[in-house]
């Protein structure tokens, strides 16, 4: 890890740890004083505060008083004002302008007045040729960019005729198996015009392989295409466990396409740093904050070590975060996350080039919270959701649809979810100003809690050694396992409802779903064997051992902007052009790197 270490220097407030009553650690002014006084303590008197949806008992703090809190269990006062925020709080240091420094209130001068949000739908199910059609109808419908949901075999690198893939090819996601079938799925599709972000992350280089050859037989200059490979693997060890290899390899395969993208694809983001399947495993906002975010400081310190310059790669750095149903606490995480990246970005790595201080990121609702029960009443969760996404100054958005717990959606479904953002675009007005929550004192509050709580976890993970080192002790993985139990107990206490599920229950037939049988399996592995009995194995065998030889190799950075012969992209790149399928490539590197068992926590 690097030696300059960033912590939070944001001066504290005595209202670090508020209470239920409104004056408790604070200071109120003589205006507060009075209106407490002589119109709060009566109304209290008359009706005493009941935490929202808890029944009357639960939810009491030591004192026997109402406790509010976020849905992260984070204590909510009953009113903000001028002195919840430090005292030398002003408008420059800690807001600043519409993109300017911190970039608290955007990275864009103009915010969505120039430019909308990409409305990015995740799609993919079944085979390629039905998912190519899905995406038809969604950018025919004004989707705006493409999000590529993967089958489990794909995104574990098994063909769909391997033995482990039986009963799921093309059950969550499309199932891809070589370059014909990513030809077959963007067909038709221009890729210089449309941005593509794809879902993946051990395999992620292998699919970017063809996708960058799929480009070029379109005759797309790779230097303008545009779009993201997830490529995150460090949230599949905390969070997701959709893991091959081991940490350090893997991370060496992450910072291949770093140094490959930073001279071929310099508009194409090589990772998106995801909190979001951190959150979808229970954690809590600020976990998600801190763990992603440090995240992309263990990425960055990784690049740095194989000699990259952050200001080469930093600006090709990208976010990916949840939009969870506690809608101002979604806001202040978004608004955090933008000042926190630029001071480590600034102070931590020195990066000149204002591209790269700059956190661009894409939202999802989130499915986490999307229940089986009544599944209409997730059209208004997930509206929620985005809104708070818009609000926060997302740059990429993609809803759920309101079927998410029960199968992948129908196209009825995945229209209204895309309606969804099209609404809040040009109807609810919110598009039209910067940032309208800030200097809010109950947001700007709640930013920073956000920010200097995420650097008390930095503080942490520094001492570590970093976050491979902390994932290896099972750090993050237990912080989030307590969060996540905590939150389900208060579920189970009902003092914390969900509609539908806890309350308010009725009993409702489950709506009509997407069914994907067994008939794409049959379909995919018939495809399979005749690719291989046309293609040239020989020459396929040939550049997997020329991979095979590159990935034992210590890489180091390229001369002149040359890159290292021991980068493994263009030899996936190769392999790929010759048809060598995700399987055979993720094979030939697991006979080098080996396979990654999680060692269980305690």
């Amino acid at each position: 890890m690097s030696d300059k270490k960033i912590t939070n220097d944001s001066p504290k407030t005595a209202a670090d740890s508020p209470g239920s009553d409104v004056f408790e650690g604070r200071h109120p002014a003589p205006s507060e004083k009075e209106w407490a006084d002589k119109t709060l303590a009566p109304a209290l008197d008359k009706s005493p505060e009941k935490p929202i949806g808890a029944p009357t008992g639960t939810n009491l703090d030591e004192h026997g008083r109402a406790r509010f809190s976020t849905i992260s269990n984070a204590p909510i006062r009953r009113l903000y004002t001028q002195a919840d925020l430090p005292a030398d709080w002003n408008y420059d240091q800690y807001l600043g302008y519409p993109g300017q420094p911190p970039y608290t209130r955007g990275i864009h001068p103009t915010g969505y007045r120039g430019k909308l949000w990409t409305m990015r739908m995740f799609s993919g199910f079944a085979s390629p040729e039905e998912t190519n059609q899905r995406y038809k109808y969604l950018l025919e419908h004004g989707g705006g960019g493409l999000s590529v949901a993967f089958d489990l075999p794909t995104l574990m690198g098994y063909d769909s005729d391997h033995p482990a893939s039986e009963g799921e090819v093309g059950k969550c996601g499309v199932a891809i198996d070589s370059l014909e079938d990513m030809e077959i799925l963007f067909d038709g599709i221009d890729l210089e015009k449309i941005s593509t972000s794809m879902t993946i992350n051990s395999p992620a280089s292998v699919l970017w392989a063809m996708y960058l050859v799929v480009a070029e037989t379109q005759g797309a200059d790779w230097k303008k295409i545009s779009g993201t490979i997830q490529n995150d693997i460090l949230k599949e060890y905390i969070a997701q466990k959709e893991y091959i290899y081991p940490p350090a390899p893997s991370m060496r395969l992450v910072i291949d396409t770093f140094e490959f993208g930073s001279r071929f694809t310099p508009r194409f983001n090589t990772i998106s740093i995801s909190g979001y399947h951190i959150r979808e495993a229970g954690s809590t906002a600020l976990q998600e904050l801190a763990f992603t975010i440090y995240d992309g400081v263990e990425y960055v310190e990784w690049a740095r070590r194989r000699g990259l310059d952050v200001d080469e790669f930093g600006p090709r750095l990208s976010f990916f975060f949840n939009a969870h149903n506690d809608f101002f606490e979604e806001i202040a995480k978004y608004r955090a996350a933008r000042k926190i990246w630029y001071r480590l970005m600034k102070d931590r790595f020195g990066a000149r080039n204002d591209r790269t201080r700059l956190m661009r990121f894409h939202t999802q609702t989130a499915g986490v919270c999307l229940p089986a029960q009544q599944p209409l009443n997730n059209i208004a969760r997930v509206a929620l959701q985005a809104l708070a996404a818009v609000l926060g100054g997302t740059q990429s958005l993609h809803t759920d649809a309101y079927d998410e717990a029960l199968a992948l959606p129908t196209e009825e479904a995945a229209r209204i979810a895309l309606r969804t953002q099209q609404i809040i675009a040009f109807e609810s007005g919110v598009a039209q100003t910067i940032d309208p929550l800030g200097g809010s004192y109950f947001v700007e509050k709640q930013t920073l809690d956000m920010e200097n709580r995420a650097f008390d976890y930095f503080a942490k993970l520094d001492q570590m050694g970093g976050m491979v080192k902390a994932i290896e002790r099972g750090f993050p993985q237990k912080e989030i396992a307590e969060a996540s139990y905590q939150y389900q107990r208060a579920v189970e206490a009902n003092e914390k409802i969900t509609v539908g599920v806890n309350d308010f229950v009725i009993d409702q037939e489950s709506p009509k779903i997407l069914y994907i049988g067994e008939s794409v399996a049959r379909a995919q592995n018939k495809k399979l064997k005749a690719l291989r009995a046309r293609r040239s194995n020989e020459e396929v065998r040939r550049r997997l051992d020329a991979l095979k030889q590159a990935a034992a190799k210590t890489p180091a950075a390229g001369a002149n902007g040359n890159i290292s012969d021991a980068n493994t992209m263009p030899y996936i790149v190769d392999a790929v052009r010759a048809y060598a399928t995700v399987g055979e490539i993720c094979e030939a590197l697991r006979q080098v790197y080996g396979t990654y068992t999680e060692v269980s926590i305690t």
